[in-house]
């Protein structure tokens, strides 16, 4: 089983190209067999570049509501908010703790942001938090909680998939004594993933103002973008090329071969851009009409998407929970009573509240027994007998004749003053006849 993590910002409005470009071939991946998909809502990350509280609510909602509508089953895959699983925080400073500080100065964003103050003659570090800066290691615990085998990426993420590997690397070779904790992931690049352009010819994207909204504004919305794509002056009944067109990709984005095939062979014949975009309009609302519908009925039933993120956060943390066990026990952070025990050589039980007398054998074929105190010292440890039965009578005689303890026997060691060994033997003691107890 293949298991598949994607990060999901939770920040900004989606548009049609995050929708050709992530979100519907992230659903259609997560329907294979032999794939075991984890969808996270990444709302800890947001918390870098927004401090806006109702911006981080209402965004998170919007963002959990497309992509259920567009078809994630929530109920097949593992799909759930960042924020509901605390064993992340927990293990982003776990991985804090072995992850060089050189490492983080290598970082993109963070160069980026140093370098875009150097240029404006800024202190380097002016307006630069630790989220931006540590943002590598929470990255690396989202995908490492999970031990996620493949994380699709683009191409400006491959450095935060690297650092992923290289931290996780880290951490197995100082604690992991055998044991690799951490599967060491693999970055997913998808080249043949549409890039659509926007109403510019450019890529699509916020950042040009020429997108084409996804689900806001409802089919009119989307008529009136489309209707701004920039053409060429040809008027109608003129020729006009498909491959040169905006208006051919978008088309190709949502239709099948044969129905794109139908619309480049009516631009060669000279459809009017008018016609073109009305029909492109068309078929785009084809396919969103049905998703709009379920975003709104989401929207107007928020539990619903609390349910389902609920939902999720439980089978993920069913996951994290025994990996962060481990991960604290390898790192030290034990239980102290368990530790005790175990330091000592003795069972990682609770003791109990009666010395312990405890019968074995050994490799060397012959059989001892032990006497410990109530908190698991040693009191008396015996030489080797040829037989079980030599053993119990030997500490039968002593339970019913403590004063015939001898320190310096042949058959017997005693570990601990004689005071403290006769009392433990007088409270195991039992009447003649009963014989001994071995365990």
């Amino acid at each position: 089983m293949k298991r598949v993590l994607t990060g999901i910002t939770t920040t900004g409005t989606p548009h049609l190209g995050n929708y050709v470009g992530a979100i519907r071939p992230a659903i259609e991946a997560s329907t294979q067999p032999g794939v075991e998909s984890f969808f996270f809502m990444a709302d800890y990350h947001a918390l870098i570049k927004c401090d806006d509280p109702a911006r981080i609510e209402r965004s998170r909602m919007e963002i959990a509501a497309t992509w259920l509508a567009c078809g994630l089953d929530a109920s097949r895959v593992v799909f759930y908010r960042q924020s509901d699983i605390p064993e992340i925080p927990e293990l982003t400073w776990l991985l804090t703790c072995v992850t060089a500080k050189g490492l983080m100065n290598r970082a993109h964003a963070y160069k980026a942001a140093v370098d875009a103050n150097v240029a404006e003659q800024l202190d380097p570090d002016a307006g630069i938090n630790m989220g931006l800066y540590s943002y590598p290691i929470l990255m690396a615990a989202d995908i490492l909680m999970f031990n996620a085998s493949h994380v699709p990426v683009g191409r400006d993420q491959i450095q935060h998939i690297e650092m992923a590997r290289d931290i996780g690397q880290r951490f197995n070779h100082l604690f992991g004594a055998g044991r690799e904790y951490f599967v060491l992931p693999e970055a997913v690049i998808d080249d043949a993933v549409a890039t659509l352009p926007g109403l510019d010819g450019r890529k699509m994207s916020k950042s040009y103002d020429n997108t084409v909204p996804l689900f806001e504004g409802g089919a009119k919305a989307t008529r009136d973008a489309i209707a701004r794509v920039v053409t060429d002056s040809r008027a109608p009944g003129e020729p006009k090329d498909p491959d040169g067109s905006t208006l051919f990709v978008l088309y190709q984005a949502f239709a099948g071969r044969s129905e794109s095939a139908a619309y480049a062979d009516a631009l060669r014949a000279g459809m009017g851009w008018g016609e073109a975009k009305q029909q492109l309009a068309a078929r785009i609302e084809q396919d969103l009409a049905p998703m709009r519908d379920r975003y709104g009925e989401l929207m107007a039933h928020p539990e619903r998407i609390e349910d389902a993120l609920q939902h999720g956060a439980t089978r993920a943390r069913a996951v994290a929970r025994p990996l962060l066990d481990a991960l604290r026990e390898a790192v030290g952070l034990r239980p102290m009573r368990a530790r005790a025990a175990e330091a000592s050589g003795k069972s990682t039980k609770v003791s109990q509240s009666n010395p312990q007398y405890k019968q074995f054998r050994e490799r060397d074929g012959q059989f001892y027994f032990k006497l410990t105190d109530a908190d698991g010292s040693v009191l008396i440890e015996s030489h080797g007998f040829a037989n079980p039965r030599e053993a119990a009578a030997c500490f039968a005689a002593l339970k019913q004749a403590p004063d015939s303890l001898d320190e310096q026997s042949s058959l017997y060691v005693v570990r601990a003053p004689r005071d403290s060994v006769l009392r433990a033997l007088a409270a195991m003691a039992v009447p003649a006849g009963e014989g001994g107890q071995s365990s």
